[in-house]
C-alpha cells in the first residue's frame, strides 16, 4: 500500500507540474507565453516548423501531464513526458549549466527523473489504468518499449539541425 501511495503522490505532483507548464504554453495562464509566444520560442530554438513543434510540446506537457496525474495510459503519457524532458534539457537548458537559478537543467532533470521512475515502476494500484480491461500499463515490455521510443525520438529532435543565422 505504501508503494502505491508513493506512486500516486509522485504521479500527481509531476503530472500536474507538467500540465501547468503545458497550460502556460497553450493558454498563457500563470504568466506563460501562450501559443503564439511558445511558437516564437520554438522558432528561436531553431525547431522547424515551429508551429508543429510548439503544438507537439504543448500537447505532450498538457495532455501527458494530466494523463500521468490520473494514471491513464501511463506508459504512453510518461514516454511523451520523458521525450519532452530530454528535449527540454538538451535543446533549451544544457548550455546554461546545472543550476536552475541560471536557467540550467536542474528543474527539468528533476521532472525527467520523476517521470522516468513512474514509467519503469508503473502507475500503481490507485490509477485509472488499474480499472482498464487490460494490464497493458503494467507490462514491462510496454514500459521498456515506450522508454526506448521516447529517448530515440527525443534524440532525433535534439539532433535536428538549427537553421543558419540570417545574414551569415
Amino acid at each position: 500500500m505504501g508503494f502505491d501511495v508513493g506512486l500516486l503522490i509522485l504521479r500527481v505532483v509531476v503530472g500536474l507540474i507538467f500540465a501547468a507548464h503545458g497550460a502556460q504554453k497553450a493558454f498563457g495562464w500563470w504568466n506563460g507565453p501562450g501559443y503564439s509566444g511558445w511558437h516564437g520560442a520554438m522558432d528561436r530554438m531553431g525547431l522547424r516548423p515551429a508551429p508543429l513543434w510548439a503544438f507537439i510540446s504543448m500537447v505532450a506537457e498538457l495532455g501527458g501531464g494530466i494523463a500521468l496525474a490520473l494514471g491513464f495510459l501511463t506508459p504512453f503519457a510518461a514516454a511523451a513526458l520523458v521525450a519532452q524532458g530530454v528535449v527540454i534539457i538538451l535543446r533549451a537548458h544544457w548550455a546554461a549549466g546545472f543550476w536552475n537559478a541560471n536557467h540550467g537543467f536542474e528543474f527539468p532533470l528533476s521532472l525527467l527523473g520523476g517521470t522516468t521512475a513512474i514509467l519503469f515502476a508503473g502507475p500503481g494500484a490507485w490509477a485509472l489504468d488499474a480499472v482498464l480491461p487490460t494490464d497493458l500499463a503494467y507490462e514491462p515490455i510496454v514500459r521498456w518499449g515506450a522508454a526506448i521510443v521516447a529517448v530515440v525520438v527525443a534524440l532525433v529532435v535534439v539532433a535536428l539541425p538549427k537553421p543558419a543565422a540570417q545574414g551569415s
